[in-house]
């Protein structure tokens, strides 16, 4: 599994990052950082990432 972020949408919120944060990270720059490829065990976690996000900037690839 893999997850695509799309820049131009993302806000750097962060719900992504509480929810799955093995995956997700915000640099010092709130910029989003992803984990590629998602690690093994994560895919619920970033399935539900995805729904949560507020911008739709998380879809799964």
């Amino acid at each position: 599994m893999d997850v695509k972020v799309d820049f131009d949408r993302c806000e750097a919120n962060g719900v992504c990052v509480g929810l799955a944060p093995d995956v997700f990270d915000l640099n010092d720059d709130d910029e989003l950082i992803v984990t590629h490829p998602v690690p093994e065990g994560s895919e619920d976690a970033v399935r539900e990432a995805v729904a949560q996000c507020p911008r739709a900037a998380l879809a799964e690839a």
